[in-house]
């Protein structure tokens, strides 16, 4: 009979396996060659095999209503092509119990059926999550000790789990990160004597926050700055979606506020989240004339030669929440020595502590650093306001996407 819900044989002391235990767990975790599940099942045979009688064993897949081998361990042989279904009682027992023991005279087992499959006497888990599920079955030798097989195998399930789901995150934020890099400009872009910086620290590697410069012609670029609700994968779909909507929409020469109320029908009407998105998108001639759009973003500054700072708030709400929303135009022209400031929430929502007091960093610091930085260029502009918000923060670490864009005209 199956050994699944309850042992037989007392536990004594088990001190020492689950030390090996544990240090197995330990090389698992830290091996970053070990990130299948046939690699997990054959490190364990090759550290734990003599210990525990296993000798190797099997990879199943659920496949529709069936599981199907996909893989053998340590070595790699011949695979079965049989399909067990999961109304068979091992796989039921495994699916309920997470762990099961079938001896080789168990009456639950079909002999025809687990010969085809090179299977006798054996102890399955079920590794399930993360668009994972398997069953791992280990062949056992006469003689291995139930609750020891058990024990070891329900503890490292847990961790194979944990193994898996690691892998597969670092999977999703690296493809977070492929497109946030594909995305953000690879160059800083000449237009008449503007200088122009921006940078994008990301709390957890990747984020919603973007910033893009995109040439309209010889006379007039384009200036983005969005910020995404919510980080990782999904912020950075619905990015990358903000991203090529903006550029289609100036590419079929709509006007600025077209395009943003084109970009707000896409937004709503994603399948992705419910997610909203502030916006910011300006147009800015060789002239210094900056006609723009604030979609409920951080209200960007317009900074004279004299350090007269005046918020670009014209505008409409985020994009998302109201499908028919309208934008209005603002317009500012940037004069000689005068400089535009974009950020976003991560930089003046920033936490520092005065005496016992929580404050923000807010927006007249940001200014009083822009101010100091008036004879510097934009790129030394954006370092000092990122250095100068990292010193101020009282957790030393982000917890908000930070991104600072600034755009001068000489004087």
């Amino acid at each position: 009979m199956a050994e699944s819900g309850s042992d037989r044989e007392p536990a004594g002391s088990h001190h020492d396996l689950l030390r090996e235990v544990e240090d197995l767990i330990a090389t698992i975790e830290s091996d970053v060659e070990v990130r299948s599940i046939r690699a997990m099942a054959a490190r364990v045979v090759e550290v734990m095999g003599l210990r525990l009688g296993l000798t190797g064993g099997r990879v199943y897949e659920r496949d529709g209503f069936d599981y199907v081998q996909i893989a053998t361990f340590p070595d790699d042989r011949v695979l079965s092509t049989v399909r067990v279904p999961d109304s068979y009682r091992p796989i039921e027992l495994v699916r309920e119990l997470r762990f099961v023991y079938m001896r080789a005279d168990d009456p639950a087992l079909d002999r025809e059926l687990e010969e085809r499959l090179g299977a006798r006497e054996f102890a399955a888990i079920w590794i399930d999550g993360e668009g994972c599920d398997c069953i791992v079955a280990f062949d056992l030798m006469e003689g291995s000790v139930p609750i020891d097989v058990r024990l070891t195998l329900s503890i490292l399930r847990y961790s194979i789990q944990h193994r898996l789901s690691a892998v597969w995150m670092g999977g999703v934020l690296e493809e977070a990160r492929r497109i946030q890099a594909s995305i953000l400009p690879r160059r800083v872009p000449r237009y008449a004597d503007f200088d122009m910086a921006g940078r994008v620290v990301s709390m957890e590697g990747i984020g919603g926050d973007f910033y893009d410069f995109i040439p309209l012609g010889p006379e007039m670029f384009g200036l983005a700055i969005a910020d995404v609700s919510g980080h990782g994968l999904p912020a950075a779909l619905q990015t990358r979606d903000i991203y090529t909507g903006l550029r289609m929409g100036l590419a079929r020469d709509l006007k600025i506020t077209r395009t943003v109320e084109r970009l707000n029908r896409i937004v709503s009407r994603s399948t992705l989240t419910s997610r909203f998105v502030a916006l910011f998108y300006g147009e800015l001639s060789t002239n210094g004339l900056f006609i723009y759009v604030n979609a409920g973003h951080d209200a960007p500054f317009h900074v004279d030669a004299a350090g007269v700072a005046t918020a670009l708030t014209e505008g409409g709400p985020v994009l998302g929440p109201i499908l028919d929303a309208t934008y209005e135009r603002g317009f500012v022209r940037l004069e000689p020595g005068d400089t535009l400031v974009f950020y976003t929430d991560g930089i003046v929502e920033t936490e520092g502590v005065n005496g016992a007091e929580s404050i923000e960093y807010g927006t007249d610091r940001l200014l009083a650093i822009v101010r100091e930085c008036r004879d510097q260029s934009a790129r030394e502009t954006v370092e000092k306001v990122l250095e100068d918000v990292t010193r101020f923060d009282r957790l030393s670490q982000a917890n908000d996407d930070r991104t600072v864009v600034i755009v001068k005209r000489p004087s």
